[in-house]
C-alpha cells in the first residue's frame, strides 16, 4: 500500500513538473527575444566605444542616443516581464534566474517585494548580487534623512551638500561621471528638468565619480549643466558611493525641503512626472 501511495505521489509530482515546464515556456520565449535584442544593442554600442572620441560625429551621437532610448525601452519590458514571472511563479525556483538578471532595474519597493523570504526562489545562490544591491538601496531609501557630502567644486573650493539640502527647497542629487555613456544620455532630461523647475525652487547638485578633473569640467560645460558640482576625484572610491550605496551610475536621490529622501533613481519620464507632481 505504501509503495502504491509513493508511486502515485511521484507520478503526481512528475505531472506537476511537466505542467509547470509548459507554463514556463511562453515566458522563456519572450525573455529570450528580449535578450537577443539586448545583444544586438550591445554590439552597436561596442562598435561606437571603439571609435576615437575625437572622431565622433553628430551622426554617431544620434546613433548613441537611439541605442540608449531602445535600451531604456527594453529595460522597461524586461522589468515588467520579470515582475510578471515573479507574480505567477512565486512558489517555484523559476523566477530566480530572471530576477538575477533584472534586479538593477527595480525600484527599492519592487526589489523589496521581489526578494520575499517566503518565496520558492529566495534562497537561490544566483540572487546573492540582488540581495547586496538591495542592501545598498537601503542606504538611500525613501524616508531617510540625507547624509552630508563634503568635496571640492570645479574651482577647488570646498562645497557641502548641506549648503543646499534642508534649506526649504527640493534638491535633486545627481550621481554621474563624464566617462559614463548612460549618464551623458540622461543629462538632457536633467537639464530640461532644471530649466523647467529651477525658478520654482528646484535645486540640483551634481556629484561626479570622475578621476580626471579636466574631463569632468569639460563635460559639465559641454552638457550645459548649470547647477553646482562636486567631486573628490576618486572614481568608484568616491565618498558618495559608500554613504549612499552607489554601485552603478547614473543614480540619484531626491530630497524634500527638510532634507528627507523622497525618491531615488528617477530617470526619463519618471523624473519629469515626479517633478510635475511636486510643482503642479
Amino acid at each position: 500500500m505504501k509503495k502504491m501511495f509513493l508511486a502515485a505521489f511521484m507520478a503526481a509530482q512528475a505531472l506537476t513538473s511537466f505542467a509547470q515546464s509548459q507554463d514556463f515556456k511562453p515566458y522563456e520565449e519572450k525573455m529570450n527575444k528580449i535578450y537577443a535584442e539586448f545583444a544586438t544593442l550591445d554590439k552597436e554600442y561596442a562598435a561606437l566605444r571603439q571609435k576615437d572620441p575625437k572622431a565622433i560625429t553628430p551622426a554617431d551621437e544620434k546613433l548613441f542616443e537611439n541605442i540608449m532610448a531602445k535600451s531604456d525601452s527594453l529595460s522597461e519590458l524586461h522589468t515588467a516581464l520579470t515582475l510578471e514571472i515573479v507574480k505567477n511563479f512565486k512558489n517555484t525556483k523559476f523566477p530566480a534566474k530572471y530576477v538575477a538578471d533584472a534586479y538593477s532595474g527595480f525600484t527599492y519597493d519592487q526589489l523589496k517585494e521581489v526578494l520575499d523570504p517566503t518565496s520558492g526562489y529566495y534562497k537561490e545562490e544566483s540572487l546573492k548580487a540582488a540581495k547586496e544591491h538591495f542592501a545598498s538601496l537601503e542606504l538611500r531609501r525613501p524616508g531617510l534623512m540625507y547624509t552630508d557630502l563634503i568635496m571640492k567644486d570645479m574651482n577647488d573650493k570646498e562645497i557641502k551638500l548641506s549648503q543646499y539640502a534642508g534649506k526649504g527647497n527640493y534638491v535633486f542629487v545627481d550621481f554621474w561621471a563624464s566617462w559614463c555613456g548612460p549618464c551623458r544620455a540622461e543629462m538632457p532630461n536633467v537639464v530640461e528638468a532644471y530649466n523647467k523647475y529651477h525658478a520654482k525652487g528646484l535645486e540640483i547638485v551634481g556629484v561626479s565619480f570622475d578621476q580626471k578633473k579636466d574631463a569632468w569640467t569639460a563635460m559639465v560645460k559641454k552638457l550645459g549643466m548649470e547647477w553646482p558640482q562636486m567631486s573628490d576625484l576618486k572614481g568608484w572610491q568616491c565618498a558618495a558611493g559608500k554613504i549612499y550605496g552607489i554601485r552603478s551610475i547614473p543614480s540619484n536621490i531626491l530630497l524634500d525641503p527638510q532634507g528627507k529622501i523622497v525618491a531615488s533613481d528617477l530617470r526619463g519620464e519618471d523624473l519629469q512626472k515626479k517633478l510635475a507632481e511636486i510643482y503642479k
